[in-house]
């Protein structure tokens, strides 16, 4: 081989190499955001390139057309309105139609309905998609301290697909133990813990039950009671990495890691975090659950309960779901009446 094709050769290579570099990292600039203390680094980092990916996938659908008022209620012209009877007739038939396009916008209206009788209850979607409806309102009215003024529609879980791409479920108890052990629910590569080897199957301790998250004892006596054990400590940080990669944040977007458990220290997304967990918490129990008998056997998970929801069911990923655009703007019906539910105790003095 000649000395001009070797060096063609490593011509050719390096060029090839470049491209691989320039496909595979990112060279625009980097965009941060102050979000606690100088010098800390609790801020929020992202590329041109990942806010384009984010803004094509939290993209909201356009909604139906406005319409002139029916000047009549919708319970005046329809039957069996449970939930949205107030509404003028006109924009209720534009909430239907955007409704479809948020969750079934393939299987059409019947996926919800009886098309030969609407109003029936029937199929159990029509029973299912009402609670959802009242879920909608309660989160709007009850848990502004979380979605604010932004507020959630069905969009902001389904995204035009039946069944919410990020749900949970209890999983399958572990099997028995082995001369060599088990892993019991660590080290499976799970994106639920963000692909670590800590536990990744903590929603139902986290997000059902209220198994407190906090690991670092009040004393600081060795073997004190008040000390959590490895297993707890494992599983607060399975979940948080959960929460981490839900909403497409690193641990300081919340914490200052000089010291992550002192509220005095930390940003204030670390309080609407607090208070996500206790409405998906609350969500789960007050809504989902219940609607076990509802759903038929193939629609549950592999332990017979109902599909549930986590943070990335609705953030997908991003810091602000759907980049924080309002989403009940024109839809002043999906906000609920706020009972006193949203003045619960300051998370710094929460158990």
């Amino acid at each position: 081989m000649s000395k001009f094709t070797v060096g063609l050769i490593g011509v050719v290579a390096a060029v090839l190499a470049v491209i691989f570099v320039v496909n595979t990292f990112e060279f625009s600039p980097v965009q941060s955001v102050q979000r606690g203390f100088r010098g800390l680094a609790m801020e929020e980092n992202i590329t041109a390139r990942a806010a384009a990916a984010k803004a094509v996938a939290n993209r909201l659908p356009e909604p139906a057309p406005a319409v002139d008022k029916a000047n009549r209620k919708a319970s005046q012209e329809y039957k069996n309105l449970k939930v949205l009877g107030d509404m003028d007739a006109n924009d209720f038939l534009r909430l239907m139609t955007d409704i479809t396009t948020w969750v079934s916008p393939e299987q059409g209206c019947a996926y919800c309905h009886d098309e030969n009788d609407l109003a029936a209850d029937r199929p159990y979607t029509k029973i299912v998609s009402r609670r959802m409806l009242e879920m909608v309102r309660y989160i709007n009215g009850s848990w502004k301290i979380h979605v604010a003024d932004t507020g959630v529609t069905c969009w902001a879980c389904h995204r035009g697909q039946p069944v919410p791409a990020n749900t949970w479920s209890e999983p399958l108890p572990p099997r028995a133990f082995r001369t060599v052990g088990t892993r019991i629910s660590q080290n499976k590569g799970s994106e639920t813990a963000a692909f670590s080897s800590l536990p990744n199957e903590t929603f139902g301790s986290f997000l059902k039950a209220s198994e407190d998250l906090r690991v670092v004892p009040a004393t600081r006596v060795l073997h004190s009671r008040d000390m959590a054990s490895m297993q707890a400590t494992e599983a607060t940080y399975g979940f948080m990495m959960h929460v981490s990669q839900g909403l497409g944040v690193n641990c300081t977007y919340c914490h200052n890691s000089r010291s992550f458990v002192a509220w005095d220290q930390s940003t204030p997304q670390r309080a609407t975090a607090w208070y996500g967990i206790r409405m998906t918490r609350a969500l789960n129990n007050e809504f989902l659950e219940p609607l076990k008998p509802v759903f038929p056997e193939n629609r549950l998970g592999p332990m017979g309960d109902v599909l549930k929801s986590n943070c990335a069911t609705c953030h997908e990923g991003n810091a602000k779901p759907l980049n924080g655009v309002s989403m009940i703007k024109d839809y002043p019906i999906l906000v609920g009446p706020a009972p006193a539910r949203t003045a619960a105790a300051a998370p710094a003095k929460a158990k």
